[in-house]
């Protein structure tokens, strides 16, 4: 997409609020030169002006300021309501079913969460029908409920509090790990039984591709500017430095530039989330949570992820007999996508968040932007370490057939879970910005070395 370079905005006068939101001009051509500070490495910036279907890239980090979209409200709430009728299909038709030997089995597409609760794994339950069915309903409503009130040129109760949530909400919806998790389910099974995809599958994919193009049309620089207007930076602040030695920080959420209290705390003028110049205690915390989830990683990978029992044989599996077996039966693609998922990204992740805790405080401006954009890929690929938690309870739903065919999960699936969620945590307390903080202050300064109040 066209990018334009950073440039100080000359104060422009205001145009009188008329006509409805979705019509008037961009945030630029109305507020008085409207500044950021990025939430990667802390430098504050000017937003240049912005045209549909172009950008703005912190100069340092490279991380994306805001990004402008062509009429976003009805953009975005015609995905959104588009992708609430995919999914509403996707709960009213029959999944997948299978059939071997005269015996079948036909599920739908709760049941790959309900099934698990029989087999005393709420849990897992509960975290697959939460990422695939809940949180993403509860996306699309509260997406459907900002637009509607900027259509109406007047915001909907509760508008603000939704506007935060959403950003919170966008790491856990998983509807696409699920499809590719099916698809590995679909050809682990293919060679032993008859399978037929219902139109719920069908449905459910094209409730997964709505979705991400949801995510990716609401323009949250906009949508806070109609929602809330655009509060003036704080007198004295200057671009081209980190915002912290200068006492403000940028608001994570809506991105307005605050001056911080004495003590490094504040609250966002605009949407009231709780500022810190940087996450407290961000490296302790972790520490903390890579060390819980190296302990679940072991569990993960020494007990069952599930049990199969074919003509009374059973045969318990774990994650890399998983990898094994499919290279015997030939799917070497399949067998490479679960490797990687189950077994690369977990490790690649504890190694890489572990390794950025250790080189924080030897960090330089030759090296930071590298290791932003390692933390920029652990961060990203985390949540597909589901892939396998989803096989589990697709082929635990589907495979029922008793002593014939059948499919219980084991202890691993809850231990592997608590890897993925831990280790997604993990890189949400990472401060980035700390990598930035070259040198960092000592303990008899102000600060420690977080950049949390001493």
């Amino acid at each position: 997409m066209a990018q334009r370079p950073f440039q100080i905005l000359e104060p422009l006068p205001s145009l009188p609020a008329q006509g409805p939101r979705v019509d008037r001009t961009p945030p630029e051509s109305r507020a008085r030169r409207r500044l950021r500070a990025c939430r990667e490495c802390d430098w504050v910036v000017a937003l240049p002006p912005l045209r549909p279907g172009e950008k703005a890239d912190c100069p340092r980090c490279g991380h994306t300021l805001a990004s402008r979209h062509h009429r976003p409200a009805q953009r975005s709430m015609a995905l959104a309501l588009s992708a609430l009728l995919a999914l509403a299909m996707a709960l009213s038709f029959p999944f997948i079913s299978f059939s071997v030997g005269g015996v079948g089995n036909r599920i739908e597409l709760s049941q790959t969460a309900t099934t698990l609760i029989g087999f005393h794994q709420p849990v897992v339950a509960g975290a697959v029908i939460l990422t695939i069915i809940v949180l993403p309903a509860v996306y699309l409503l509260g997406v459907i409920w900002l637009q509607l009130g900027l259509l109406r040129d007047a915001p909907l109760p509760a508008s603000r509090a939704i506007a935060r949530s959403l950003t919170a909400l966008n790491p856990w919806m998983m509807a696409d790990v699920f499809i590719i998790g099916a698809l590995v389910s679909l050809i682990k099974v293919a060679g032993m039984a008859q399978i037929e995809l219902g139109i719920s599958f069908w449905a459910f994919c094209v409730f997964a591709l709505l979705l991400l193009f949801t995510t990716q049309s609401i323009d949250a620089d906009w949508m806070w500017f109609s929602l809330a207007g655009e509060p003036r930076a704080p007198e004295g602040t200057r671009t081209g430095e980190p915002a912290a030695p200068q006492g403000l920080a940028g608001c994570t959420t809506c991105g307005l530039v605050n001056r911080l209290a004495p003590g490094g705390r504040g609250r966002c003028r605009r949407c009231g989330e709780s500022l810190r110049s940087r996450l407290p205690h961000s490296l302790q915390r972790t520490w903390a949570l890579l060390a819980a989830a190296a302990v679940m990683y072991v569990p993960a990978n020494v007990y069952p992820i599930m049990t199969t029992t074919s003509l009374g044989h059973t045969s318990p599996s774990t994650i890399i007999g998983g990898v094994v077996e499919l290279i015997q039966m030939g799917s070497w693609p399949v067998a490479a996508v679960i490797f990687v998922a189950s077994v690369i990204v977990p490790v690649g992740k504890l190694v890489a968040l572990s390794w950025l805790c250790l080189v924080v405080s030897r960090s330089s401006e030759l090296n930071a932007a590298a290791r932003t954009r390692l933390y920029r890929l652990t961060e990203f690929i985390g949540r597909w370490s589901m892939i396998d938690v989803f096989v589990v309870a697709i082929l635990v739903a589907l495979i029922r057939a008793g002593s014939l065919m059948s499919i219980t999960p084991g202890p691993a699936a809850l231990a592997f879970g608590a890897v993925v969620v831990i280790t997604m945590l993990a890189a949400m307390t990472f401060d980035p910005r700390l990598i930035w903080d070259s040198p960092l202050p000592r303990r008899g300064s102000d600060r420690d070395p977080q950049g949390t109040p001493g």
